[in-house]
C-alpha cells in the first residue's frame, strides 16, 4: 500500500531550480493557452483534443519525443488486487494515455481527461497506474491533464511506497500562463532523466 508524504521535500522537482523558458517557449505556451481557451469557447473538448492541442506540444517542447525515451500511447496495464477480508483477487485492466519510457524504467505515465471530467477522476486513475510500474529505485512521475487545469504526481517505491502531487495549474489564471510553469516542470523532469 502507498502513503503520501508528509515533507514537502519528497517532491521539490515541480518547484525548485526550474529551467529558464527562452523566449519561443513562452510565445508557443501563449499560443497553446489562447487556442485551449478558443475551442473550449465554443464547446466540449474531448480527451482526444486535449491531447492535441495542450499535451502533445508540451510533451515535444520538453524532449519527450526524442532520444533517449521511448513514447507509448494506450499502454495496456493490469493490476491485481487481493480483498483483505475474503481474500478474493480482482483484476482491474486500463490503458495509460501516454506513457514515456526511459531504460525501461516508466518516466511519466500520463493521463488526460476530456474537458468535462473533473481533474480528480484523472489523479486516483494516474496514481494507480503508477503503482503498478516496474520502477524499484527510480521514481515515476505522473502528469494529468484535462486541459484546463493540470497537476503533477511522483511515486517512489521503496519499504513504504510514498506519493505526493503538485499543487494545480490552471489556464484561467487571468495575471500569468500557467503552461509556462507546466513546461519547466516537464522540462525538468525530462533532464532528471536524460543525465542517468
Amino acid at each position: 500500500m502507498a502513503q503520501k508524504a508528509i515533507s514537502d521535500r519528497f517532491f521539490n522537482e515541480w518547484y525548485e531550480d526550474l529551467p529558464e523558458l527562452t523566449e519561443a517557449e513562452k510565445e508557443r505556451c501563449d499560443l497553446l493557452k489562447e487556442r485551449y481557451l478558443y475551442h473550449r469557447h465554443h464547446g466540449h473538448i474531448s480527451e482526444g483534443l486535449v491531447n492535441q492541442i495542450a499535451i502533445a506540444p508540451l510533451l515535444e517542447m520538453a524532449s519527450f519525443y526524442d532520444p533517449p525515451f521511448d513514447i507509448r500511447a494506450e499502454y495496456p496495464v493490469q493490476i491485481e488486487s487481493v480483498d483483505v477480508d475474503d481474500n478474493e483477487e480482482t483484476i482491474y485492466q486500463g490503458q495509460i494515455d501516454t506513457l514515456v519510457i526511459h531504460k525501461k524504467l516508466w518516466v511519466l505515465v500520463i493521463e488526460s481527461k476530456g474537458q468535462a471530467f473533473s481533474i480528480e477522476s484523472g489523479m486516483a486513475q494516474a496514481l494507480t497506474y503508477m503503482l503498478d510500474s516496474p520502477n524499484q529505485s527510480q521514481p515515476t512521475y505522473g502528469f494529468i491533464s484535462n486541459g484546463g487545469f493540470s497537476i503533477f504526481l511522483k511515486v517512489l517505491k521503496g519499504e513504504i511506497t510514498q506519493y505526493q502531487f503538485s499543487n494545480d495549474f490552471s489556464l484561467y489564471n487571468r495575471k500569468t500562463n500557467e503552461l509556462c510553469s507546466v513546461l519547466m516542470i516537464l522540462k525538468k523532469i525530462s533532464k532528471l532523466f536524460q543525465q542517468t
